[in-house]
């Protein structure tokens, strides 16, 4: 039965397959017809998490910030994503009369697309994964860095002053931090001997001592390594405090300044659906992927791990939004090329050291150097030259 369970997804998809069979549906065709119900659910399901993930975000944020989040839209406001949805796409669409249209219309859905084929790698759960690809993880990134391309169209299609200044933030932020983001990926890949999330995944199966899951992110290399992945991943989803290119202050919205209506809520939801992607990659890579944490909870299916790891990692997301404020952008640069550039560096030679020493304690000791002495010479540097000086406030008598 729970066997059954962990694979009820498939199972369903395999007997809706066969009663189509059984009717002398063409193989080719059931083919078609099994990849675009996979492509369907895999959209479905990530755009009802877009939706609650929406509502529940500014929940959350006004329960940190003790203020009233949406209540009055249905029952406790959890109808107000709809409400948000009906807004957009009955909003007016305008675009400025100096403004390249094609490229204005065309850069929302570049953004969208690589968002959506991103998700097909992911190990959602024993045995299900929508596309097998040896080089999974490098697909991933390849595709990823497609919204980069996206973020320069809006902004140069605009037109506008503050557009172009905003997608060119995006630009060197994006750069930046994608060089320590890909080679703390690495690292875990180098650990697992494959550049395959499932093959990722199935490396950290097992139980230390019967009870401690050995995942990635419970080694030296692995914490590490899962610490400048995360950071670059607020970076990269443009997450606060990262959300430099959507700076209201300065920027009014950066590349979004020029957009309204249904494409205003594509890049919206384009940003939501890539921050569940990189949570489930950083769930693959660090985390177990759909492994369960403790030997006796082997018995709830293997998917209901997978999103729990993401929706926890994205509610951190969130907390960190409503807590730590934006940061400047020189700050913001010099932390990714002299903090965590040279930390995952060290990452990576501590996963090497792991490896080469056998895995014992004395790997543990000599892992945990490389990663530890680099940390606290780095930090001590960055604190001392970008040292946070005592806000004072003035007010007018």
């Amino acid at each position: 039965m729970m066997a059954l369970l962990d694979r009820a997804p498939v199972e369903l998809l395999h007997w809706f397959l066969g009663v189509l069979g059984s009717f002398g549906v063409p193989a080719w065709i059931l083919a078609i017809i099994s990849a675009l119900i996979i492509i369907g659910t895999i959209i479905g399901v990530f755009l009802g998490l877009f939706a609650l993930t929406s509502v529940m975000e500014r929940k959350i944020l006004a329960r940190v910030q003790n203020r009233y989040g949406p209540n009055r839209v249905g029952p406790f406001g959890l109808f107000q994503p709809v409400a948000d949805g009906i807004k957009m796409i009955t909003k007016e669409d305008l675009v400025p009369r100096t403004a390249d249209w094609v490229v204005h219309l065309l850069a929302p859905v570049v953004m969208m697309v690589p968002a959506l084929m991103v998700l097909a790698i992911l190990p959602y759960g024993r045995g299900m994964v929508p596309a097998e690809f040896d080089a999974g993880i490098l697909y991933f990134f390849a595709v990823g860095a497609g919204t980069e391309v996206a973020v320069f169209m809006a902004g140069w299609a605009s037109n506008n002053k503050y557009s172009v200044l905003g997608a060119m933030r995006a630009i060197a932020q994006m750069i930046s931090y994608e060089l320590p983001l890909v080679i703390s990926a690495i690292v875990a890949a180098m650990i697992a001997g494959s550049l395959s999330p499932s093959a990722i995944v199935a490396a950290q199966s097992g139980f230390a001592f019967g009870f401690l899951p050995q995942w990635f992110a419970f080694t030296p290399w692995g914490f590490a390594a899962a610490f400048i992945f995360y950071i670059c991943a607020l970076a990269e989803s443009n997450r606060s405090p990262f959300d430099l290119p959507e700076g209201e202050s300065e920027l009014v919205a950066g590349h979004l300044t020029e957009y309204s209506g249904f494409k205003y809520a594509t890049f919206f939801m384009a940003e939501y659906v890539g921050m569940f992607a990189i949570c489930g990659m950083f769930v693959t890579l660090f985390l177990g992927g759909w492994q369960a944490p403790l030997p006796f909870l082997d018995i709830v299916p293997s998917w209901c791990w997978f999103f729990g790891k993401a929706c926890f990692v994205a509610f951190t997301m969130i907390w960190v939004r409503a807590t730590v404020p934006r940061l400047r952008i020189d700050h913001l640069l010099a932390f990714a090329w002299k903090f965590l550039l040279p930390m995952s560096f060290a990452a990576f030679l501590s996963a090497a050291a792991w490896h080469y020493a056998g895995r014992g304690p004395l790997a543990w000791l000599t892992s945990l150097a490389i990663v530890g002495i680099p940390y606290l010479v780095l930090g001590t540097a960055f604190t001392n030259r970008f040292a946070v000086s005592r806000r004072t406030y003035q007010f007018s008598e």
